[in-house]
């Protein structure tokens, strides 16, 4: 007993130093679990809400045990803004953390010397490095018996029946059998119903320790307002947002919508930026800017997610529904970790189906994708790289990928990695087609809780915490449904909407980018291969709207689906574009469009339209001459390339001389226009200016 309470005693003195609290004493349960790990060497599985202190436990275990000359703890973590945070943590406790990721490779040789020498206290990886076979051989191996504590962190990502799975996390379990069985575990997470906690079980170990704390969120408070549509959103958050309380997220669902909406708001004069999976070299300033609260709110996509931390968060406001109860918990909780008072607000919108609905279908895949990589693969003796299997399988680069990972980390594996290429495993491999089906169940119905909780009239963080399987339940007295009166209004002026209304009209234009390299040899039989030549490029073209979206994006949606042809206010509209904010330079001289075999009139008409109000020519000089598979359906740039390959021509004996407006109506992955525009340039047209009507609306 002696021992253990000098222990705490020295533990409440680290918790002071790392916290800079004179007064600081440890949460229920955080001591308890440092003891499982220092002092009983257990495996142990902590789920406690977020803020509430799991990186103090597996920091402060880290000193203690390197103390008692333990060797290093290993920390498995999903993001690396995550380890970003857990670095500066560990540096406050004077504790060493290295960490190993794709963007410190130069820095590998120093770290494994460093592991080499005993001079590392903690490393932390992603679970992706544990596929690297140069960091598994060079560094994991070498240290992987004198682990002095293994630490899994967001360990719901282990668990398939999970609401963020990362089949990488598979993996683990291989490592936990290379482990000594005397070597403490931690896994913890916030988000961990009971199914995944017993998921969670079988692959750590069923010898599995729980603590499990309550996952109420007493500094928050809840409402739910319904503003079905875009634009009644927008005005909302313009007259709303500096009504809130410090500085926040705005959560949306797609990368168009986070830069759409942070631009409205900064036309608002509201200081926003926006936050998504492109952000990749401006994310770390970004986080930076919100946490010195030198932004009002970050508009952002579930990008920034596990890993950001800022305590005085004053709230968090969700423009579109969340696909499950446990995510919008996860994200709305980063609210209030330190503050007495702290807003969640749920929106929604009547779009937030159709986006689910395309995540759930992209998010697992199908059998038979998963079927038609595995027999890609058994048919090539060499292998093949990611390349070379999206020109045999039409799927995109990222669904292929993640089949790739969730084969290879199958035990056994039916497929491997050697050096840059993919290679099928002499094993009995069988598709569980039941499973998959039961997945993609939980997804529908998860799906369906949420919505639930859009329209509970009972206490709404008594609602997120049952979810989770959280057994004491009581009514927090805060929320919007327990004062039985709104937090913060619904109603916005009615300039508000008109503008934002406005704005989808014409605040919303797209830019086109041009492409600038073939995909491999797709083109090869029009002689095209690798970089696409200047003189063959684009130019920077313009779409009007985003298909569906807004007044202009329904008018382009049902002329293309219930009509034979565009409405005439799309014809004014794109010339008030042309004219009052796009300026061409050099203009064009005379107008073409994307000609179509199945219905040959509908651009066409719209582009004759146009051209007479520019008072420009307009020229028939793209022809069909191949009947195509429908854009839409092939998956890839390789498969959406070579769908064009002799596809379309330039008609001799034409006059295509001077800069010209090429015309289509929708565009996806831009190809079509690409290869359109390298055609004209070729029969010596001037530079070519693309447009379109709407750009698709699916985009993550």
């Amino acid at each position: 007993m002696r021992v253990e309470e000098e222990l705490r005693a020295q533990g409440v003195l680290l918790l002071r130093q790392a916290l800079n609290n004179p007064d600081a004493n440890f949460r229920p349960d955080q001591w308890e679990a440092i003891e499982h790990l220092v002092l009983r060497q257990a495996r142990l599985l902590v789920v406690q809400r977020t803020g509430w202190g799991k990186s103090m436990v597996y920091f402060l275990a880290t000193y203690l045990l390197r103390r008692q000359q333990k060797g290093p703890s290993l920390l498995i973590s999903p993001l690396l803004s995550l380890m970003r945070n857990q670095i500066e943590a560990a540096e406050r406790l004077g504790i060493r953390a290295v960490t190993v990721n794709s963007s410190n490779q130069e820095e590998w040789s120093k770290i494994k010397s460093q592991l080499e020498q005993d001079r590392v206290d903690i490393i932390l990886i992603s679970p992706e490095r544990l596929a690297n076979d140069e960091f598994r051989e060079a560094m994991l191996l070498p240290v992987v018996d004198r682990i002095g504590l293994f630490v899994v962190d967001e360990a719901h990502c282990i668990s398939d029946w999970g609401h963020d799975f990362r089949p990488d996390y598979r993996r683990i379990k291989r490592i936990l059998q290379l482990l000594p069985l005397n070597i403490p575990v931690l896994a913890t997470t916030a988000t961990a119903n009971d199914r995944v906690v017993t998921d969670i079980q079988k692959q750590l170990g069923y010898q599995l320790i729980i603590l499990r704390g309550s996952l109420v969120r007493e500094s928050l408070r809840l409402q739910v307002i319904h503003l079905p549509g875009p634009a009644e959103r927008m005005a909302w958050l313009a007259e709303q947002l500096p009504r809130l309380p410090g500085s926040g997220i705005i959560y949306v669902l797609t990368v168009r919508d986070a830069e759409q909406i942070a631009k409205w708001l900064r036309d608002c004069g509201t200081r926003v930026e926006a936050y998504h999976a492109d952000s990749k070299g401006n994310r770390e300033q970004l986080e930076q800017a919100l946490l010195n609260n030198q932004l009002k709110a970050l508009v952002a996509t579930s990008a920034l997610g596990m890993g950001f931390d800022k305590p005085d968060l004053g709230f968090v406001v969700h423009y579109q529904r969340p696909g499950s109860v446990i995510h919008y918990y996860q994200q709305v909780g980063r609210a209030g970790r330190s503050l007495t008072n702290a807003y969640g607000i749920l929106l929604g919108g009547d779009e937030d189906q159709a986006i689910i609905d395309y995540f759930i279908e992209t998010t697992l895949p199908q059998p038979d994708d998963i079927e038609a990589v595995w027999e890609t693969l058994n048919e090539s003796a060499e292998g093949l790289t990611v390349s070379l299997l999206t020109q045999r399988v039409n799927l995109r680069i990222s669904h292929l990928e993640k089949i790739l990972t969730i084969l290879s980390t199958e035990i056994p594996a039916p497929v491997s990695k050697r050096g840059h290429l993919w290679h099928a495993n002499p094993v009995n491999y069988q598709i569980d087609r039941e499973k998959i089906a039961v997945l993609r169940a939980i997804r529908r119905q998860e799906q369906q809780r949420m919505l639930a909780y859009a329209n509970t009239s009972e206490c709404l963080m008594a609602f997120l915490v049952r979810e989770l399987d959280e057994v004491k339940v009581v009514p927090c007295s805060r929320c919007a449904n327990c004062l039985k009166k709104p937090l913060f209004s619904k109603s916005f002026s009615g300039k508000l909407l008109e503008r934002a209304k406005r704005f989808l009209e014409t605040g919303g234009i797209q830019i086109i980018e041009p492409r600038r390299q073939w995909p491999g040899d797709a083109l090869i039989k029009e002689g095209w291969q690798g970089k696409i030549p200047v003189e063959l490029q684009a130019q920077p073209g313009r779409a009007l709207c985003i298909w569906g979206s807004g007044k202009w994006g329904e008018l382009v949606k049902n002329g293309k689906q219930q009509t034979d042809c565009f409405d005439e206010q799309l014809v004014t509209a794109t010339i008030a574009l042309i004219v009052q904010q796009w300026h061409p330079e050099p203009y064009p001289t005379w107008v073409t469009c994307v000609p179509s075999l199945g219905r040959p009139e509908l651009v066409a008409n719209f582009a004759e339209q146009v051209a007479e109000g520019l008072k420009l020519p307009f020229r028939r000089v793209v022809r069909q001459i191949r009947k195509k598979v429908a854009q839409k359906t092939r998956q890839n740039g390789y498969q959406q390339a070579h769908n064009l390959a002799l596809a379309f021509t330039v008609e001799d004996g034409v006059d295509v001389r001077g800069p010209v407006l090429l015309i289509d109506d929708i565009v996806d992955s831009g190809w079509t226009l690409t290869v359109v525009s390298a055609l004209l340039r070729r029969a010596g047209s001037g530079l070519v200016f693309p447009f379109v009507l709407a750009t698709a609306s699916s985009d993550s």
